[in-house]
């Protein structure tokens, strides 16, 4: 993906839940929160601390918006 677009398209979902897979073939899932021109930053908000995951835009292969269940 062109760095620029994958910016523009991160952006226009933060605070919705990803998922990740990397050229190494890493997979990570978390929830949008900072987006930079280098890199986008996931937290778990399943945590206690709320750990934050700092992805390259040049290591991603692909990403998945995911939509979880709300509560009701």
């Amino acid at each position: 993906m062109e760095r620029q677009h994958t910016e523009n398209l991160l952006r226009s979902h933060k605070g919705k839940l990803v998922i990740i897979k990397t050229i190494s073939g890493g997979v990570y899932r978390g929830w949008v929160n900072e987006i930079t021109n280098d890199y986008v930053s996931l937290i778990d908000r399943d945590s206690d601390d709320q750990t934050q995951t700092f992805v390259l835009f040049e290591a991603m292969e692909s990403f998945v918006i995911s939509n979880p269940p709300s509560a009701k």
